[in-house]
């Protein structure tokens, strides 16, 4: 059994006379000898020890001693108990080491230590405490252990963890310091007093110790235990101040966010039932963040900008802008600026879906008197109304304001302004009435186009995107296919949209069997998950091609696919009454496409089918109504079509193939109806200049007219639906 060394009380200065000799003597083999001259501390233990394995650690001429504190944390354990036990004494020397910055020869010192026989001490010495604390009495037999010395030895742990973290000892430093998280705990189940122990390092040891605990997991490559420590820290009564608290919980927050892993969901057995509990890493992320946010604003801890960045990303990659957007508004002005908060703002409700609160907040940054020039901004709000044909004008405004608020900044913002002002050109010429108005505007969109690819020389994929659907769409074919097939290099393939459009330009070519090569080749290097619109687009090639069985085996394949996704999507999450599962309305027009597959092969009960499943998916539908008119119109009842397509009409106004059908079917049922028909032609036209069918429809109404300009108009009617139906895709380029 280790002795202890009995002093007897004496001044000060006596103490620390006598402190030295004291723990030379405990080096020499804990036995009182007699010493006749004073050993200097720093060639004491730890200096007398440490040089036996090949190190040594005296100070140099110019190092500074080690700070009074230590000898005065030994006068107050020597105080209480009247003696300096072993440990005690390794405490001290190993801090003054530490201290020194000799973290070797500190940890060496720190090894000597039994942290398993002193642990029960420790233990009892905090329970016997607590207990005196709490009855007032002085009834009780005195603790093992001094409180100063369980603060000592504590320090002493933490120190050594310390020590092993310098040494990139990771494992090791996380098991040290879980020794005094689980001492603490065992013996103070209901958490730490208040107050308790004021006068010695305790609290101060046990904040560092917790805060330090996950840290050394991470390091150690442990994410199960960092994130068990984490919640250890958070849900345990340690009497954290509150930055400390809120320190953890951004850093468990970031952990959750960065691992890679999946963490299990916490398990509070004193959760109340109708409490939330995060069900995975981004939720529980997001639910800290949240929590500092609140603590913000209730100014109970300062604030951090990181917060609302973390809490971004967070929200961001679960796609829940609009809690996001919520948590902005409810930050108390002045810990961001009006201009930053339109901004995030206008971000979140665009990745909402509420593009007109998003455009209202940008017009408000964009205002005179706020910040006109803010590029990125103007960018989105080119951006926004380039995607709209009715605020196109508005959005080619805001594009031209971004080129001339850049002042030669940076090429890619360049770049992007040019290829928005290429695509709000576009989108406007597509809802002018005016021919030269038209042409106009689809030059400037190519011009502006053309100019973004020069910027950033060819390597954007955006702007190779839309340069490509832009010449489509103006049939321009070859430029077209030069710039899909660059599109595809720079992607390397990985995007879905690429490879459809190359499909598609090569089926306005006529190259059926190309454009299905290209798509059977997207589909060997696409998931099963990602593989719907290539089928698709693959069976109407094929139907192109008069392979009608092969198209509807492939649709066959697409529909499997579908409902394998929509079983996954329904058990995987549990969904709001008013939504469906991701694929229903691309399930419903696959429904159409097989019912105009069997009406063309005059199956009438198989196309009723495909109508039937239609409908189940929502009863809602145009497409649905006119495919159901041209059933009808089939079978010789132009009643029933009429009434199918005007259904049609007043669910989607401008529903170009019911307004084409519509005219056809009038023209058959009688001649007096041919202005009906015509005004009905020239409104599809207005939406879709680009129609075959309805310029060819439009050239039957002028031939059945008499008169020379008529038969021209016919004629001329006639050439474009030529034209167009030469270089129409089997389905739309966009």
């Amino acid at each position: 059994m280790k002795s202890s060394i009995r002093i007897k009380r004496q001044r000060k200065g006596g103490l620390r006379r006598d402190l030295g000799q004291i723990i030379q003597c405990l080096c020499a083999g804990e036995q009182l000898i007699k010493v006749e001259k004073m050993i200097p501390l720093s060639e004491s233990l730890a200096a007398e020890d440490y040089s036996l394995s090949g190190y040594s650690s005296k100070l140099s001429n110019g190092e500074k001693k080690p700070d009074t504190g230590n000898i005065e944390e030994a006068e107050l354990s020597l105080r209480e108990s009247s003696s300096l036990n072993y440990e005690e004494a390794r405490a001290l020397l190993g801090r003054i080491e530490y201290q020194k910055g000799n973290i070797e020869a500190a940890l060496h010192v720190f090894e000597g230590i039994d942290i398993a026989a002193i642990t029960p001490k420790m233990k009892l010495g905090l329970t016997r405490k607590v207990e005196r604390r709490k009855r007032q009495s002085h009834d009780y037999a005195p603790p093992p252990m001094s409180i100063h010395a369980v603060s000592l030895l504590l320090e002493a742990i933490f120190l050594k963890a310390k020590s092993l973290q310098h040494l990139q000892r990771f494992k090791e430093a996380a098991q040290t310091c879980k020794v005094i998280l689980d001492v603490i705990e065992s013996s103070l189940p209901e958490g730490l007093p208040e107050n308790f122990g004021a006068d010695c390092k305790l609290q101060e040891t046990l904040s560092k110790a917790v805060e330090l605990l996950p840290e050394l997991w991470k390091l150690s490559d442990s994410p199960f235990e960092t994130i068990l420590s984490y919640r250890w820290a958070l849900l345990h009564s340690w009497n954290l101040d509150a930055e400390t608290t809120a320190r953890i919980q951004k850093q468990f927050a970031i952990f959750l966010l960065h691992c890679g892993g999946e963490a299990s969901p916490p398990n509070l057995r004193s959760q109340m039932g109708s409490s939330f509990v995060p069900r995975n890493n981004i939720e529980e992320a997001v639910l800290l963040l949240m929590i500092l946010l609140r603590k913000v604003s209730l100014k109970r801890i300062e604030w951090d900008p990181s917060i609302l960045d973390h809490l971004s990303f967070a929200l961001s990659i679960s796609g829940d802008f609009k809690a996001l957007a919520k948590q902005i508004e409810e930050l108390l002005p002045g810990f961001i600026n009006r201009k930053e908060r339109y901004r995030i703002l206008s971000l979140c409700y665009h990745g909402a879906g509420e593009d007109s609160v998003a455009l209202t907040l940008l017009r408000k940054l964009l205002n005179s008197n706020e910040d006109p020039h803010c590029v990125q901004a103007l960018l989105m709000a080119s951006r926004i109304c380039g995607e709209k044909p009715n605020l196109a004008e508005e959005g080619i405004n805001f594009a031209r304001r971004a080129l001339e608020s850049l002042e030669d900044e940076c090429n890619e913002l360049e770049g992007t302004g040019n290829l928005l002002l290429g695509v709000a050109c576009s989108a406007r010429s597509k809802s002018v009435l005016s021919d030269v108005e038209r042409v106009t505007r689809q030059s400037e969109a190519l011009q502006a186009l053309e100019s973004a690819r020069k910027i950033t020389s060819m390597k954007d994929p955006s702007i190779l995107y839309h340069l490509s659907l832009e010449n489509a769409e103006q049939r321009k074919l070859e430029a077209a296919l030069y710039y899909a097939k660059s599109l595809l290099i720079v992607e390397g393939g990985s995007n879905i949209k690429g490879w459809l459009l190359l499909a598609r330009i090569l089926s306005a070519q006529k190259r059926f069997v190309d454009g299905e090569i290209v798509l059977n080749a997207a589909l060997d290097q696409t998931g099963k998950w990602d593989q719907g619109k290539l089928l698709r687009t693959k069976a109407k090639l094929q139907i192109a091609q008069g392979q009608l069985k092969s198209a509807v085996e492939t649709y066959s394949q697409l529909l499997a696919l579908l409902q394998v996704q929509s079983k996954s999507f329904a058990s995987g999450k549990k969904l709001h009454k008013d939504l469906r599962y991701p694929s229903a309305s691309f399930e419903q027009e696959i429904w159409h496409d097989l019912a105009h597959l069997y009406i063309s092969l005059s199956q009438w009960r198989d196309a009723e089918i495909c109508l039937s499943k239609s409908k189940a998916i929502d009863s809602y539908s145009a497409v649905r109504n006119h495919v159901t008119g041209v059933l009808y119109e089939r079978k010789g009842l132009l009643k029933e079509a009429l009434g199918a397509f005007q259904a049609a009409l007043d669910i989607d106004p401008d529903h170009v193939p019911s307004m084409i059908s519509t005219a056809c079917v009038l023209r058959r049922v009688s001649s007096q109806c041919n202005a009906v028909a015509k005004s009905l032609l020239m409104n599809a036209l207005r939406v879709d200049r680009m129609n075959p069918s309805a310029w060819y429809n439009l050239g039957l109404l002028h031939k059945a007219e008499e008169g020379v300009s008529s038969m021209e108009e016919a004629v001329e009617c006639f050439e474009i639906a030529a034209i167009l139906e030469e270089s129409a895709p089997v389905e739309p380029f966009r």
